[in-house]
């Protein structure tokens, strides 16, 4: 099965945008201690892993694209792992991260994920749960960005961890639901493959 280049050249861009922008989401949420950017910067990294995947997987068959959309389904939920890590962390030393670093970098990973997002939008429904994986984890990333940059204008009014730690729970919860919804639709092509021996 051959598939149209637009998606496939869509998903190249994207993995490598989200692998550019984790280096830098991971080295400034390291050095100002944010559980949020760090579960952020994870997110960055799976995003890159997930569609340097779809680009592989985009020309295989049906029953082969339904075992790859259950295993990104597994891959969706590491930012959650994550920030469970981070936020032990953060118990361990509750030091507010700096809150301007905290807003800029959030802003910068919203530019990324907007243009990710709406590089995507147009293939989402191309090649079952593949693309919906790919699109979803943009548009929830730009959403956890905007709630970056409100927990930085939060801690830096309160002085307060509590802000950064409530939007990592955030991003690790939406990534959850981003892997419910992946699971399913991926389990949906299991069906339409068993169908269609030959798909």
């Amino acid at each position: 099965m051959t598939v149209d280049e637009g998606p496939r050249r869509a998903v190249r861009l994207v993995a490598l945008l989200n692998l550019a922008y984790f280096g830098v989401e991971f080295a400034v949420a390291l050095h100002i201690g944010s559980v949020s950017l760090l579960a952020d910067s994870v997110d960055f990294l799976e995003d890159a892993a997930v569609n340097f995947l779809i680009f592989a997987a985009l020309d295989w068959s049906l029953r082969r694209r339904a075992q790859v959309g259950m295993a990104l389904a597994g891959i969706l939920l590491l930012p959650a792992l994550a920030f469970l890590w981070a936020l032990w962390r953060k118990y361990a030393d509750p030091t507010p991260p700096e809150a301007v670093p905290l807003t800029l970098t959030g802003g910068g990973a919203l530019v990324v994920n907007l243009f990710c997002a709406f590089t995507l939008a147009r293939f989402r429904h191309h090649a079952g749960s593949l693309m919906k994986a790919a699109f979803l984890s943009a548009r929830n990333d730009a959403l956890a960005n905007i709630a970056i940059m409100a927990a930085g204008g939060a801690t830096l009014l309160t002085r307060s961890p509590w802000p950064d730690v409530v939007v990592g729970l955030g991003i690790a919860a939406m990534n959850i639901d981003a892997a419910k919804e992946v699971w399913e639709a991926a389990r949906a092509e299991r069906h339409a493959a068993r169908k269609a021996p030959h798909a």
